[in-house]
């Protein structure tokens, strides 16, 4: 398949930052979402608004505050991560499934078990796939942009 963008170079140096940056991003933007939305609520800010799967219940206001900074988070700064940093459709679901991976193992660390949550599972679910499609489809767009042959002027005929 000659012509394919990075079909036969394995370079795991960029695969780690491409992971590193999508996870910093992934944790800044909804870092600011939850600051943004305790804001508007006068809710108190907290770490396990962010790791804390029982802080993402459908009971409570700020539960559910907590889960539209997370789908917020999905639609605006991690699929545009994806888009910048990984500027691929073929490789999206890889990492925002590595990404949510990730942050699982991280509430299971912060919390020291698993999670068990129903609330916890379906935010999260919704959330890799708000962020796969939508980047994906941001990168297809990119990816589908006309490519330039020449930089010559063109005639006006």
């Amino acid at each position: 398949m000659s012509g394919a963008f990075r079909t036969h170079i394995w370079d795991p140096g960029l695969i780690m930052s491409q992971m590193v940056a999508m996870q910093t991003i992934f944790y800044f933007f909804l870092g600011l979402w939850i600051v943004l939305v305790d804001a508007i609520s006068q809710g108190t800010r907290s770490v396990d608004q962010i790791f804390d799967f029982q802080s993402l219940e459908f009971k409570s206001f700020n539960g559910k505050l907590v889960m539209i900074a997370f789908v917020l988070n999905s639609l605006t700064g991690s699929a545009g991560g994806l888009w910048f940093i990984v500027q691929r459709t073929r490789q999206c679901l890889d990492f925002a499934a590595t990404v949510h991976l990730y942050h699982l193992i991280a509430c299971w660390i912060y919390n020291g078990y698993f999670p068990v949550t129903l609330s916890w599972w379906l935010v999260n679910v919704v959330c890799l796939a708000l962020m796969t499609v939508l980047g994906e489809f941001l990168c297809m767009r990119s990816e589908m942009n006309a490519i330039p042959v020449s930089v010559a002027a063109k005639a006006d005929l």
